[in-house]
């Protein structure tokens, strides 16, 4: 069968890309092993301002509107809400941070996403004051994959296999078993560390854990940011985490974790009452060394791409990537140098 994509993996960014080409009126069709992966796990946070220097993150301002432009238009499709707009409260912890937030204060540049210093709220240890940040919030990651998941099933588009790189035939003609598309992509997440043609690439896997669990008090509806976070998902439901790990680099979880976890969460939020923990998982983010996604064709195989490496900005990235790929694809439209593999061009030779 003929077809335009191959798209390898259905995490955030497989499944986003795979949408937008649909849109556009493409043949595609997902492969995917169907087990958990990291966008499965993540948070989906969208923070416009990390660090302790509160940068912006880059291109922001262009990547933010796209990504809450997208997730409505999703949410107007599927006729549920993916995106949850809060407030994050961000605990400064010296005066050197508070240096840090009156500089950003006096500029024009920062003025839609940091809103003012303020004392922390009963029940919150915060000596040093709370930075209140605006245009910040999370992604219901879980909910929009499977929408989209049963989207593409509807369009007999999902394939559920464990796919083998040896079943991959580049010539005469590019195929997967009885397929034949234009391009193979590859949006694999930390599985592209094993990629015969991609793996070349300098990932830097982190793995994370994160914790849901159920409260017996009404918890504040603010995302509180301390080093590690927490996300409340309802009135008694809240998330928090995440740990960062590079040397175990597997989903397995970790008693240790937990508890430096809750421990940390306890030091803020010391009334905090834990009932019950629903949910405690693993996944690796698929990190680059230079921060930056992993986007764009293999310099020696023109039909084999990858659309990978977003690691914890991919709620925020995604969706501007995706269509900024497409219309490479169709229009022969630049992808931005600053992401494109081709700034990698050394190591594929």
């Amino acid at each position: 069968m003929e077809i335009d994509y191959l798209i390898i993996g259905q995490g955030l960014a497989g499944s986003l890309l795979a949408w937008e080409l649909i849109q556009r009126d493409k043949k595609v069709i997902i492969v995917d092993n169907n087990q958990l992966n990291a966008s499965q796990v993540a948070a989906g946070l969208i923070n416009p301002v990390t660090g302790m220097r509160f940068v912006k993150s880059a291109n922001v301002d262009k990547l933010l509107p796209s990504a809450l432009g997208y997730y409505q238009k999703l949410s107007l499709y599927f006729k549920q809400d993916f995106y949850i707009e809060k407030s994050m409260l961000r605990l400064l912890r010296n005066d050197k941070e508070i240096a840090a937030c009156a500089k950003r204060f006096k500029s024009p540049e920062y003025q839609n996403y940091l809103a003012e210093i303020i004392p922390a709220s009963p029940g919150i240890n915060a000596s040093y004051g709370i930075l209140k940040q605006n245009n910040t919030g999370y992604l219901l990651t879980n909910p929009l994959l499977e929408a989209l998941k049963s989207y593409f099933i509807s369009l007999n588009a999902y394939i559920k296999t464990d796919l083998h790189y040896d079943e991959i035939s580049l010539s005469p003609t590019l195929r997967w078993k009885n397929f034949k598309p234009k391009q193979i992509i590859f949006c694999e997440g930390h599985s592209a560390t094993k990629n015969p043609w991609f793996s070349v690439l300098p990932f830097q896997l982190v793995k994370g854990e994160i914790i849901t669990a159920l409260s017996k008090q009404v918890l504040p509806q603010s995302i509180l940011n301390y080093g590690h976070w927490f996300i409340p998902l309802d009135k008694h439901q809240f998330r928090t985490g995440a740990s960062f790990d590079r040397d175990k680099l597997d989903i397995t979880i970790s008693d240790k974790v937990k508890s430096t976890l809750f421990d940390s969460l306890q030091q803020v939020y010391p009334t905090l009452t834990v009932e019950q923990i629903t949910k405690h998982q693993a996944g690796i983010r698929p990190t680059t060394l230079d921060k930056l996604p992993f986007i764009g064709q293999h310099p020696h195989h023109p039909e084999l791409f990858i659309f990978n490496g977003f690691g914890a900005k991919g709620s925020l990235q995604i969706p501007w990537y995706c269509q900024n790929l497409a219309d490479n694809l169709l229009n022969n439209q630049a992808i931005p140098q600053n992401s494109n593999i081709n700034r990698y061009y050394s190591l594929f030779l």
